[in-house]
């Protein structure tokens, strides 16, 4: 059982690219890092979208690395003019910019084995801050990088994920939200003040409410959600006896 006094870890993301602010690129890689954050215990409280701009990229995350315990980026690692994440983050911990020898060699092996030359620009993916820790990437071998509590990864989804995959495990979690969801036939602007009463009643718990509308009539999903079994379950009695109330009126 968890206790309302417990408290999760915090992360924010950054992802980075021009090509998400215009809409040629749909990104999934937020809705897929919430999710395993979700299960992992780790609250993500902010997630900012930024162009391929080093000011811009700096600003950010200087905001969100002092303000969250952790940090993910996503995008501007590749080997185009354009990949600029490794420099703005060297810039935003103010540390001189390396090849990284070990980033340098595993790029070297892998394009040596494919008979292709180590050109200049695919030795742009082994630019990290000075003292970075590499994030392995099992898919195309260019990996990502850790400094400080910045973990610095890839834009593609799948090599997103994978590099993702690998960074959990080393991070310590909390308490896992848990949730449940109620079916309410009526509409938010029936349940709306009786509802606010129950979250005031509830604290430890945080409750949504989702309209739908099938054509005909509106009806609303609640979603209860808490760290503590305890008090998700009385929220949910709680709303169950109000659902109960307002249908017993309409009768």
């Amino acid at each position: 059982m968890t206790h309302q006094g417990e408290t999760a870890p915090t992360a924010a993301m950054l992802a980075i690219g021009d090509e998400l602010l215009s809409g040629r690129t749909k990104d999934r890689n937020i809705a897929h890092l919430a999710s395993v954050l979700t299960l992992t215990g780790i609250d993500l409280k902010e997630v900012r979208i930024v162009a391929d701009d080093q000011g811009a990229i700096v600003d950010a995350l200087n905001a969100l690395r002092g303000r969250y315990d952790h940090v993910f980026t996503s995008g501007g690692i590749g080997p185009t003019h354009d990949d600029i994440t490794a420099e703005a983050v060297t810039l935003a911990f103010g540390l001189p910019l390396i090849q990284h020898p070990e980033a340098m060699d595993r790029l070297a092996r892998h394009y040596a084995s494919r008979d292709l030359p180590f050109t200049e620009a695919r030795m742009r993916m082994a630019r990290t801050p000075e003292g970075a820790t590499l994030i392995d990437n099992p898919v195309s071998v260019a990996p990502g990088f850790q400094v400080g509590n910045v973990f610095v990864m890839a834009g593609v989804p799948g090599i997103f994920t994978a590099m993702l995959d690998n960074v959990l495990p080393t991070l310590p979690g909390g308490p896992v939200m848990q949730s449940a969801s109620v079916a309410c036939p009526f509409g938010e602007g029936d349940i709306g003040g009786p509802l606010a009463e129950i979250q005031r009643q509830h604290p430890g718990t945080a409750i949504g409410s989702y309209p739908r509308f099938d054509g005909q009539r509106y009806s609303t999903e609640l979603v209860i959600r808490s760290r503590d079994a305890d008090a998700l379950s009385a929220a949910r009695e709680a709303v169950e006896a109000m659902i109960d109330g307002l249908k017993a009126k309409a009768a």
